[in-house]
């Protein structure tokens, strides 16, 4: 094969959208866990939802897998806990920018309602700040020094939920 020329892409490479039995779209896997989870008999295809399907090729059998599946086991939603409030995870809920000026450097955390006034240190109360607007504010409120937030802070939210606001974003024709 030339150098110039290009292999098409293996069917590997490929994702599929997984559903829940309640037909909520809930993560997105590789081909392969695709493959398992229908041959395991734990999910079916959707075949009413456009989309691709491809085959995958065994000595003994042709898989069809479409592009969308559904699971058919009822596998209660795992436990998930909105994880502690930690310079991290701040961080990264804010977008490692400050949500005062937007800057990206020297970045700290901030209590909006500050800890001696009472605030507590909690997700709608934590956000990140830089190091000069967090001198500004002190230990004074929001409307006393004239800060306003970029965004609201709010706890994280659950994985399912986020890929499913995602998912309907991006394929406004299925539903």
């Amino acid at each position: 094969m030339e150098p110039d020329q290009q292999r098409p892409p293996s069917v590997l490479q490929k994702s599929v959208v997984v559903f829940s039995k309640n037909y909520l779209p809930v993560s997105r896997v590789n081909i392969r866990r695709a493959v398992t989870l229908l041959v395991a008999g734990q999910a079916e295809p959707l075949g009413f939802i456009e989309g691709a399907i491809w085959q995958v090729r065994s000595p003994s059998f042709v898989l069809q897998v479409p592009e969308h599946i559904r699971l058919t086991v009822s596998n209660p939603e795992r436990l998930w806990k909105v994880p502690p409030v930690n310079r991290r995870e701040v961080l990264r809920r804010d977008g490692h920018a400050c949500q005062y000026c937007g800057s990206t450097r020297k970045l700290t955390l901030d209590h909006v309602i500050p800890k001696s006034k009472g605030g507590p240190h909690t997700w709608d109360n934590v956000v990140t700040a830089c190091e000069p607007c967090n001198l500004k504010k002190g230990n004074q409120l929001l409307h006393e020094v004239g800060l306003v937030l970029k965004s609201k802070p709010k706890a994280p939210t659950h994985p399912a939920v986020a890929f499913a606001e995602q998912f309907w974003k991006e394929h406004p024709s299925v539903s």
